[in-house]
């Protein structure tokens, strides 16, 4: 993908696009101008953005490992974004041969690029779909072909869930895939918190109302936990995506909080 090319169909050339953006953060190449740009208005409010992006990149990863090594072979990722390094698939695969992803996005590029580099994978699959419609999500011919309702399912909803706004009800978009796991499956999720640094959370939320194709909406602490309804928290419960679980190599900041976004991830109750 190239500035000179022409934009996918389905694409709003006038706004900046979340998943592009992220792409820009993690220095991918499938981003435009427009990405760019606003992703550089993101560093002016918050100057670690990159640095927060990579941060819930490697939260991604851990989850993945710790899952796969609490049996789970199964995988959707919801708003699953742009394939860049270390994808859920590469990560699950490397560590569990055969494992199955299912990848769920609605981002145009996203959805092109996350088929061509499926195209050879018969254990991974793109569903082009909006994560604010679970049935349709649950029954997409994709997913009912990898995925077996009968054996443990990790969802994976990183860095997303702060794009559905209030009106949206993210609360009842988790419970509509809670209800359909069976026992011993699992719920990952990391989410932008305003309680760290309300002013830093306001601005951003600003940009993405103005200038990106989804707003931002950050949530306390408390308004993250409840989203784990139906699910019990593993150690260390909801924390500052750095300081879960870290690898031995993985820098843990002195004040974690400076990394705004929570991450958890816990075994569906019952």
């Amino acid at each position: 993908m190239t500035d000179s090319g022409p934009l996918p169909p389905g694409a709003d050339p006038d706004k900046a696009s979340v998943a592009r953006m992220y792409d820009a953060m993690l220095g991918g190449e499938h981003n435009f101008a427009i990405d760019r740009e606003a992703v550089a208005a993101f560093t002016a409010i918050d100057p670690q953005v990159r640095m927060l992006a990579r941060a819930n990149r490697a939260f991604l990863g851990r989850a993945v490992r710790f899952l796969v090594d609490n049996g789970v072979r199964q995988f959707i990722d919801l708003g699953s974004g742009i394939p860049t390094q270390g994808n859920v698939h590469e990560v699950a695969q490397a560590a569990s041969p055969g494992a199955r992803v299912v990848y769920v996005d609605k981002d145009p590029v996203a959805v092109a690029h996350s088929a061509s580099l499926l195209a050879d994978n018969p254990d991974a699959e793109i569903v082009d779909a909006d994560i604010r419609r679970p049935d349709e999500v649950l029954s997409s011919p994709q997913l009912r072909k990898l995925i077996d309702f009968d054996q443990p399912v990790a969802v994976l909803m990183v860095a997303i869930l702060h794009f559905i706004t209030p009106e949206e009800d993210p609360a009842g978009i988790v419970a509509g895939f809670r209800d359909a796991l069976p026992g011993d499956s699992w719920l990952a999720l990391s989410h932008a918190t305003n309680q760290d640094r309300p002013d830093t959370a306001a601005a951003v939320g600003r940009l993405y109302r103005s200038r990106a194709t989804s707003p931002v909406t950050a949530r306390s602490h408390e308004e993250i936990l409840g989203l784990f309804t139906g699910f019990d928290l593993v150690d260390p419960g909801l924390v500052h995506v750095p300081v879960w679980r870290p690898d031995p190599h993985d820098r843990v900041p002195d004040n974690p909080s400076e990394y705004w976004v929570y991450a958890g991830v816990g075994r569906r109750s019952g």
